[in-house]
This record gives structure tokens, sequence and C-alpha cells, in this order.
């Protein structure tokens, strides 16, 4: 067993945008992204992007027949979250948590545990954690669409990070996800 990573996930667009609305996720997305939570030892989401994903519990109910999207959706689904909010009280999704201690905390207990990776899911919580140096790689999925707008990344990072690509991952529908790890 391996000592957990913590692992920045996104979506974002050519322009540095972070907007599920503007991605253009196909079969072969939604089979990579199965397939990474089917592995994955939690996942961390803040209130927005938790509330969003909440989406796939209706296609649990509902499946759309589309084999990617319904894999996607159960993957996600038995896939365990911690939820950072200050303004939910609860979570309803039976494999989620409402997390009770500071973020920093949790990631640092969890790099300190043996298992499988944690996957950061949200633009809120992936500059927290980049901010307090705790991020061990980045996945960034890089659509082909320039979105003009929105939430861009890494907003508020005020210091230079160096990161080095250690390998990519291109989709068939264009989209390329970049790994990268900080340069040591």
């Amino acid at each position: 067993m391996q000592v957990k990573k913590i692992i920045a996930a996104i979506n974002m667009t050519i322009d540095g945008f972070c907007d599920h609305t503007h991605g253009v996720p196909d079969e072969e997305i939604h089979l990579h992204y199965a397939d990474l939570l089917s592995k994955a030892d939690c996942a961390l989401y803040g209130r927005t992007t938790y509330q969003l994903m909440e989406f796939w519990k209706t296609i649990l109910e509902n499946p759309t027949g589309e084999k990617s999207m319904d894999d996607f959706a159960k993957a996600i689904d038995k896939t365990p979250k911690i939820v950072f909010s200050r303004t939910l009280q609860s979570v309803d999704w039976a494999s989620a948590t409402l997390a009770n201690k500071e973020l920093e905390e949790v990631v640092q207990e969890l790099k300190q545990q043996y298992g499988n990776d944690v996957f950061v899911c949200s633009p809120s919580l992936i500059v927290q954690l980049t901010q307090r140096n705790l991020i061990d790689e980045y996945q960034l999925c890089i659509h082909p669409v320039i979105a003009g707008s929105g939430l861009p990344l890494f907003k508020n990072i005020q210091e230079k990070l160096l990161l080095k690509l250690v390998k990519t991952k291109t989709f068939s529908g264009g989209a390329v996800i970049l790994y990268y790890e900080r340069k040591t």
C-alpha cells in the first residue's frame, strides 16, 4: 500500500475557466472519470460543486441508457465524499459526509494514511490547498472550448508555483488531461 496522494482533478476550458456547463464530456471522458473515482479513497467537495454533482443521483434513479453516463453515476455514488461547507447543515447523499474539521486538518490526516488517492474536485478547495502546498498532483482536463468568462481556477494564487509535466492523456473529442507534479 502507498501513502495517499492528494490530487486536484478538474475540468476546465482552454482559457482557464472552471464551469461544468462549458466542458464537452463525451463517452470517453465519462469512462475515464468513472474509473478514476472507482479507485479513489474519497473525493473532497466544496458546497457548490457538491450540489452540482448531486445531479448524478437523478441518473441513478432514472438511468439514461447511455452506458458511460450511467456507469459514471454509479461510480460517483459509491465514492466516499467529504463536503466542506459553512452553510450546509447536512448532506443527504449516502456516500457523503459533512466535514467536521477544517480542510487543512482533514487533508493532513488523510496524507498520513495508507490507501488510494484522494481527489480534490472543487475550484475553491484546490486553491486553498495549493496555497498551503498540500496538492501532490494536478490533473487538469482541458476541454477544446474558449468560454470567455467564468470562474478562473487559480484566481487567488499570489505566489508562483513551478510544476513538472509528468504525463498527458488525449481524448478523441479533443480534450487533454495534463498531469503535473510540483517541481522540487
